[in-house]
């Protein structure tokens, strides 16, 4: 690692920290009710939301009422979303011609299976992409389906954390506050304000933001190339600030016309996991204690920093296999210069292994450079963040409803070494409280582990449900212990609704499309309901007193417990599955053995 590479981490790191109290103080205000500075332009707008909802503000619902809300709601957004892709082709905003006779020969035909699994994954905030956007999709679809799905998605995901919060917060209440209430104020008072900033700034350094057909432009040599345009900013702005990830083009982030420069680089590694980190102080400013929310920040933080630092090192070393080539001296055994493979020379080594930490800390999924070219071990650590059930930081929302859950474990586990009740902010923690925690962390193990192996097995073949040598090897690119980790990272990445893949693997088949596709869901709403049963129970609760048995929640200790949980249950998990994939990998090329495409090649 260089001092460079390491000062940009620390540098990204005390920003994240200066941003995090000041954003997190405002959403608290904005969801307890508060007059903000901007409610003289949005208020209006907001009551008129509720009108045209027919949503009564002052009225509250139980658990099980916002529940069914969230989920009727995500329907629609499904059904929306999908009937705009298969009907592109007879609507407006399609200079292209997408879903005609008229379209260009690189366009990627919206099948019914790859409609279905695109509506599950920008519902579900999950924003995989079995496709190119441009290629596929037209202006009208970009926008009023994929982009207002990064809103809402987003919304939902601060809903059910603030809705758990409220949980701990409150005392024999049966109530914990409206989702369309909770859902508009997400959107109006969070994120439309600051994606409208964050479009601006990103259409100053040089982001599109046009309606105009693509570019026909002739190169140097005298022939003529495509060049893809459209409204970029708009949804690059909320594809970070709402982690959703999915890009306008093919390469996503590492594309000139969605990162063009090193400072909106930066700019949109910040914004990934800004109100993600502003959460925990909203949380901590919600239950009244402060010092709460920060002992949640501090754990997130040394699980950041192990991972960031871990991954920047692996890469930095690069391949030692190229010493034994005389390109460097075996005693150091490091490649000159790192691994480049497949990053961006704007950026470097340092600013990618970043941003594949940042990302998949957060369940954003948008990539600067190509996670399958990195080394075992930079690869590990994207692949264990996501199995972590993207806690550090998480997604919008998504990341403090679920290290909430992992912090209910936590209790209930010091609990059991002290032989008492655990309690957590006040509030007992009993049976429903750990089923239901339990329930979300094995429901995305289980989708993980099982479709993986699932998808694995030939005897799919054997029973001929699918052409041999089966749905997985068919479609991979890479053999051994490579290939496999590319199939065990799609569905860790669908699961914990990421969207970034390890990209050396055909997922546009119905099979990686329809499983693929169960795989959100079951990651997405086997996390929420679960929360929101946790909400209900913990606010009809009474708070107890603290006395000089009860764990403190504030400081190193339990600090130290919650990130030993989320470790060893994440090692406990997933480490078989990752031994026959990085990991072996990771010797495999200490031994120089490399697999490449679907050939082992041996370094002498």
């Amino acid at each position: 690692m260089t001092a460079s590479g390491v000062l940009y981490i620390v540098v990204f790191f005390l920003t994240l920290l200066a941003l995090t109290k000041p954003l997190g103080l405002y959403m608290a205000n904005v969801f307890e009710g508060r007059r903000t500075f901007i409610h003289p332009a949005v208020r209006p707008l907001e009551r008129l939301t509720y009108r045209a909802l027919g949503v009564r503000e002052d009225v509250e619902q139980r658990w099980t009422q916002y529940a069914a809300s969230l989920l009727a709601f995500s329907l629609a957004g499904f059904l929306f979303v999908y009937l705009l892709q298969r009907l592109q082709g007879f609507l407006p905003l399609n200079p292209m011609g997408f879903g005609t006779k008229h379209a260009p020969a690189n366009h990627t035909p919206m099948t019914p299976d790859l409609a279905f699994n695109t509506a599950v994954s920008f519902i579900t905030n999950t924003n995989w992409q079995a496709y190119g956007g441009e290629t596929t999709l037209s202006y009208l679809v970009q926008m009023a389906a994929l982009t207002v799905q990064n809103f809402v998605s987003a919304a939902v995901g601060i809903a059910v954390a603030i809705a758990l919060i409220r949980g701990f917060a409150r005392k024999q209440m049966n109530t914990i506050g409206n989702f369309w209430v909770d859902l508009t104020r997400a959107t109006l008072y969070v994120l439309l304000p600051l994606s409208f900033l964050f479009a601006l700034f990103l259409c100053a350094r040089g982001v599109p933001q046009t309606f105009k057909r693509y570019v026909r432009a002739k190169t140097l040599a005298g022939s003529s190339q495509t060049i893809a345009i459209g409204p970029v900013a708009s949804q690059e702005a909320i594809k970070m600030l709402g982690t959703n990830g999915g890009g306008f083009f093919n390469q996503n982030s590492a594309h000139p016309y969605e990162n063009p420069t090193p400072l909106t680089n930066f700019m949109e590694i910040l914004a990934i996991l800004v109100i993600s980190s502003g959460l925990t102080y909203t949380f901590g400013k919600m239950v009244g204690d402060t010092r709460q929310g920060w002992a949640l920040f501090a754990a997130m933080s040394v699980l950041f920093f192990a991972g960031a630092f871990i991954c920047y090192g692996a890469e930095q070393a690069g391949n030692p296999n190229l010493a034994r080539l005389g390109i460097e001296t075996r005693a150091t055994r490091t490649q000159p210069g790192g691994n480049m493979e497949g990053k961006e020379v704007r950026f470097g080594i340092a600013s990618s292994a970043l941003w594949a930490t940042a990302t998949t800390d957060a369940s954003n999924g948008s990539v600067n450079s190509m996670l399958d070219s990195y080394t075992p071990l930079g690869g590990l650590i994207p692949m264990f963040n996501l199995q972590t059930d993207e806690v550090i930081f998480g997604g919008v929302g998504s990341g403090l409803y679920g290290i909430l859950m992992y912090a209910i474990v936590g209790v209930f586990i010091a609990g059991l070494m002290v032989g008492r009740t655990p309690e957590y902010l006040g509030k007992k923690i009993e049976q429903k409280e750990v089923k239901m925690a339990m329930i979300a962390i094995i429901a995305t193990a289980f989708a993980i582990l099982v479709f993986t192996a699932v998808t694995l097995d030939a005897r799919f073949a054997a029973h001929g449900y699918w052409n041999s040598p089966g749905p997985a090897v068919a479609n991979v690119n890479n053999g051994g212990p490579h290939g496999f980790s590319e199939i065990l990272y799609a569905f860790s990445s669908q699961a914990e609704n990421n969207g970034s893949a390890f990209a050396g693997l055909n997922v546009n088949t119905p099979w990686y499309n329809l499983v693929g596709g169960l795989a959100m869901l079951i990651g997405r709403f086997f996390f929420i309901i679960p929360a929101l049963a946790i909400a209900g129970s913990l606010a009809a609760k009474k708070k107890v007193p603290e006395t000089s048995g009860t764990l403190p929640t504030h400081g190193t200790l339990f600090v130290g417990l919650l990130v030993g949980v989320i470790i060893v249950v994440g090692a406990l998990t997933f480490f078989p599955a990752l031994s026959l994939g990085p990991l072996v990998e990771y010797f495999l090329m200490l031994k120089g053995k490399l697999y490449s495409s679907l050939w082992l090649t041996t370094w002498s």
